[in-house]
């Protein structure tokens, strides 16, 4: 199963970039991770919060093809612990799911386009956390999701 980790927007903190690629290079062991970043628009003072969704979703949607599972991080999603976010990669992967997205939206969240696209809406917390903070966040719990398919010692009780 290869997954997809596709953001709106570049990491700009050198702390974050520098997590984020501890742990991609610590997934190369276990899974095929791509990560796509889309740019965040330009020029968008003119533009309301909807029609940024709007543009996002265009440039989100290309991305993807009918087949792909698209799961949505996203404050309304399904909450799991690091145990059931593991058993839920491993149903995907079991089930013989090719290629699962995880997609982080632009500052205003997602159009109703990609809501409707999306097969699943994941919360990592309720708590709300920056875009550029998320994407460490979710690294480091996909780590942790195969280390404890794997059985391994990463993660304690």
């Amino acid at each position: 199963m290869k997954i997809v980790f596709l953001t709106v927007g570049k990491t700009e903190d050198a702390y974050l970039k520098e997590g984020i690629d501890k742990y991609v290079k610590r997934l190369k062991h276990y899974t095929k991770l791509e990560l796509i970043e889309i740019n965040e628009l330009k020029n968008t003072k003119a533009l309301t919060s909807e029609q940024q969704k709007v543009k996002e979703a265009e440039l989100i949607l290309k991305k993807l093809s009918p087949l792909d599972h698209v799961v949505l991080l996203d404050e309304k999603g399904m909450e799991f612990s690091s145990k059931q976010f593991a058993a839920y990669l491993n149903k995907k992967a079991i089930s013989s799911t090719s290629t699962l997205f995880f997609i982080v939206g632009g500052p205003y969240g997602f159009d109703e386009s990609v809501y409707a696209r999306a097969n699943d809406k994941l919360s990592l917390s309720r708590m709300t956390f920056s875009h550029q903070m998320i994407r460490l966040l979710f690294v480091e719990q996909l780590y942790r999701a195969f280390t404890i398919i794997k059985g391994e010692p990463y993660h304690h009780e």
